[in-house]
C-alpha cells in the first residue's frame, strides 16, 4: 500500500468515526427529534460535493489550456467523488424528508437542481467511460464538467432565489439570535 493508498484508507476510517459520532453522540432536535442527525452527514456531504466539482472545474480548464493528463485524472477524480458525494446528499436529504414532510421527494427547487447537478456529473462518468479514449473525451468531458459547474450556485443560492420548502440557511441574513 503506498502513501496515498494509506492517506485514503485513513480519511475513509475518519469519515466513519465521524458518522458513528454523529448517530451516538450528538443530542436530537427538540423539534425533529433523531432525525435531525442526519443533516450532519447531509450538509457536510453537500459540502464536499461542492468542492469536488470545484476540482473537476479547475481540471477541466487547465486540461483545456494544455491537455495535462494529470490534470485530466485529477478532474475525473473529482467527478467521481462529488458524484458520490452528491448521492450520499440526495440520500440523507430523503431519509430525513420523510418523517419531516411526509414524502421522501418534492419537485422542489433545491432538491430538482441537486438531481440535476448528479445527473451532470453522472453524464460526465458516462462520457467518459462510453467515449473513444484519448484527447477527444478528455476535451468533451473538460467542458461537460465546465459547464457542468454553473450548476453549483444554483443549487446553493436556490433556497434564496426561490421560494422553496427546502431549509433555508441559517448562517446569514441575521439568521442567528442575538447574544
Amino acid at each position: 500500500m503506498n502513501r496515498y493508498e494509506k492517506a485514503a484508507a485513513a480519511a475513509v476510517a475518519l469519515m466513519l468515526v465521524a458518522a458513528g459520532a454523529i448517530f451516538l453522540y450528538a443530542p436530537g432536535d427538540a423539534l425533529q427529534g433523531p432525525v435531525q442527525r442526519i443533516f450532519y452527514l447531509h450538509v457536510s456531504s453537500a459540502i464536499a460535493a461542492y468542492g469536488c466539482f470545484a476540482v473537476v472545474l479547475v481540471g477541466g480548464i487547465i486540461y483545456l489550456r494544455n491537455e495535462s493528463p494529470a490534470a485530466d485524472r485529477f478532474a475525473r477524480a473529482g467527478a467521481l467523488v462529488g458524484v458520490l458525494f452528491t448521492t450520499v446528499t440526495l440520500v440523507m436529504g430523503m431519509l430525513w424528508a420523510k418523517p419531516i414532510w411526509g414524502s421522501f421527494w418534492t419537485w422542489d427547487a433545491r432538491l430538482t437542481s441537486t438531481l440535476v447537478l448528479w445527473i451532470i456529473y453522472a453524464g460526465y462518468l458516462l462520457v467518459r467511460r462510453l467515449a473513444e479514449s484519448g484527447r477527444g473525451a478528455a476535451r468533451i468531458a473538460a467542458v461537460v464538467g465546465i459547464f457542468g459547474f454553473i450548476d453549483v450556485p444554483v443549487v446553493h443560492f436556490s433556497v434564496t432565489w426561490w421560494r422553496t420548502q427546502h431549509p433555508g440557511p441559517i448562517v446569514v441574513n441575521n439568521a442567528l439570535p442575538a447574544e
